[in-house]
């Protein structure tokens, strides 16, 4: 029996069905107290679902309601009401006689650029408001998109955005959204924050123009692993809009631009202009990023030649030169491809195709390595960790479970992503401590496809040697590098060491090689007094 003609609450005549998805039917209704037209949410309830797991369909529905509230905009869908019928909540809004993105670009549609940057521009006026109310979205997709009369664009569907402060409506490993839209953090289990909406924003501009989401795959799970560690595939029909798409699908949820970067680049390609691609603010980035030394060299991660008695920010960049090839190189690796899709678990709830649960291992992690002179030694299984030399403090990064004695005088960066560099006083030298989970068979073979993009990308790069070994007890691998930069040769020394499907951890120095000899016991006492202490 159709329930068009029923009256919900007392107070809403449901008059037509307006869409239906994964979650739920939406209603044009009559509100016949004020006498106006709503859109009435109904939630749907599948019949295998536990009566806790109802419970928690139903108050993940009523936080819709809370959070949509909370932000007042033009470009946001205003919340009227929450009701019950027969036991199940209802969300009533307003009522926008709209087509959806995801219905204009169906069949693989597109929009002009210029168009693409318009609907962008309503998008991000939804996301900042959300942002300062404190409410992420979550589900930021071209379906969740209303196209409105005299050009209204206008963010829906907040059923499954979280407000600051409120706990998680999903089980421990469970992730909730549209998997083409879901940023690589989510992905890895990682907890989102607005940069996620900003990729998922970025993702759905992709498709306006592309006519496709940008890492779409036959399955799932393929989808799944190609958001956290593929590389984003060129675009052919973005004009303007190719530079701040590519900066707003960085893996890198600090990498990305802020919103209002974004809205100024969305103004700029609205007149037509080709925008630039982007980094997150300088208060939002660590010094050595990828974003950071793109932003202070134009795109190459070699140094700047510091003034006298300074240490210049250029220099200080140059000592993480090969960290943007390892990053890229390890989110291209093949060699861990089985096991990243192994811990992509993706089930599809059975209140739709639009709600996906999904589990992973984060997949990117850091490349490093020691020196032949002492890799006999080192790589003893037994071999404890050696007391802090004179000249050197024992730190102990909580957050990465590791600690390893660091030259006095050298300063910690912020962490960026799994890892985290400590910099000498002229900022030409660093050595960066990363981790990796789960651990592949040999670091050996990441190593080598880092290696490739480095060739690429560097063409003055040197291997000096790159070996499968062990390192207290464990497989490990060792790689030796140089590289020329804008002013002087760097020389870079990088060990990689776990068990597979453990943890793996990752010690790596870059130094001007001319000053190589006085660097180097800098990369083998942090080496040999490393502890893997746990997180």
């Amino acid at each position: 029996m159709s329930d068009k003609g029923r009256l919900v609450a007392g107070r809403y005549r449901l008059t037509e069905r307006i869409g239906r998805g994964g979650m739920g039917t939406v209603w044009r209704a009559e509100d016949e107290v004020l006498g106006r037209q709503v859109a009435l949410k109904q939630l749907h309830e599948p019949p295998h679902l536990s009566p806790d797991e109802v419970a928690t369909l139903y108050e993940r529905t009523r936080r819709e309601a809370r959070s949509a509230a909370r932000v007042v905009h033009p470009n946001v869908v205003v919340v009227h009401d929450v009701v019950e019928d027969d036991g199940r909540p209802c969300i009533v809004m307003e009522y926008v006689p709209a087509l959806t993105l995801g219905e204009l670009l169906g069949d693989g549609r597109t929009v002009p650029a210029e168009e693409a940057a318009r609907i962008g521009l309503g998008m991000i006026a939804a996301l900042r408001a959300a942002h300062a109310a404190g409410v992420l979205h979550r589900d930021v997709k071209p379906g969740n998109v209303l196209l409105g009369t005299e050009g209204r664009v206008v963010l829906t569907d907040f059923g499954i955005a979280t407000t600051v402060g409120t706990s998680t409506l999903t089980r421990t490993g469970e992730m909730v959204g549209s998997i083409d839209f879901m940023a690589p953090e989510r992905i890895r289990g990682k907890k989102p924050g607005p940069a996620s909406d900003l990729w998922s924003l970025g993702a759905t501009l992709y498709q306006a123009v592309e006519g496709r989401p940008p890492f779409r795959r036959d399955t799932a799970v393929e989808t799944a692993y190609a958001i956290a560690v593929d590389p984003l595939e060129p675009m052919k029909h973005a004009g303007a809009l190719e530079p701040l798409i590519q900066s707003l699908l960085y893996k890198e949820p600090g990498e990305r631009p802020s919103a209002e970067q974004t809205e100024r680049a969305l103004r700029t390609a609205l007149s037509g202009a080709p925008t630039e691609v982007l980094a997150a603010a300088p208060k939002e980035r660590h010094p050595g990023s990828t974003a950071a030394v793109a932003a202070s060299t134009g795109g190459h991660e070699h140094d700047t030649e510091p003034e006298a008695g300074t240490a210049s920010t250029g220099a200080a960049e140059s000592t993480r030169a090969g960290s943007r090839e390892r990053s890229r190189g390890r989110e291209r690796s093949g060699g861990r491809r089985g096991k990243v899709l192994a811990s992509v678990a993706v089930a599809v709830a059975a209140v739709g195709a639009a709600t996906l649960y999904a589990t992973s291992q984060q997949s990117q992690h850091t490349a490093h390595a020691p020196d032949a002179r002492k890799t006999r030694r080192a790589t003893t299984a037994n071999d404890a960790p050696s007391p802090v030399p004179a000249g050197y403090h024992q730190v102990r990064d909580e957050r990465l479970g590791v600690s390893l004695p660091i030259p006095d005088g050298w300063k910690a960066g912020p962490h960026t992503g799994d890892e985290v560099t400590y910099t000498d006083p002229t900022g030409l030298a660093g050595i960066t401590i990363g981790t990796v989970d789960p651990a592949g068979a040999n670091p050996e073979a990441h190593f080598l496809d880092i290696e490739t993009n480095t060739k690429a990308n560097y063409p003055t790069y040197r291997r000096l040697r790159m070996q499968q070994t062990t390192f207290r007890g464990e497989p490990a691998a060792v790689w030796e590098f140089t590289f020329k930069g804008r002013v002087r040769a760097f020389r870079a020394v990088d060990l990689g060491y776990g068990r597979e499907g453990g943890r793996e951890y990752d010690i790596y120095l870059s130094a001007p090689d001319a000053k190589w000899d006085a660097y180097r016991p800098v990369f083998d006492h942090a080496r040999d007094g490393f502890t893997a202490t746990g997180s």
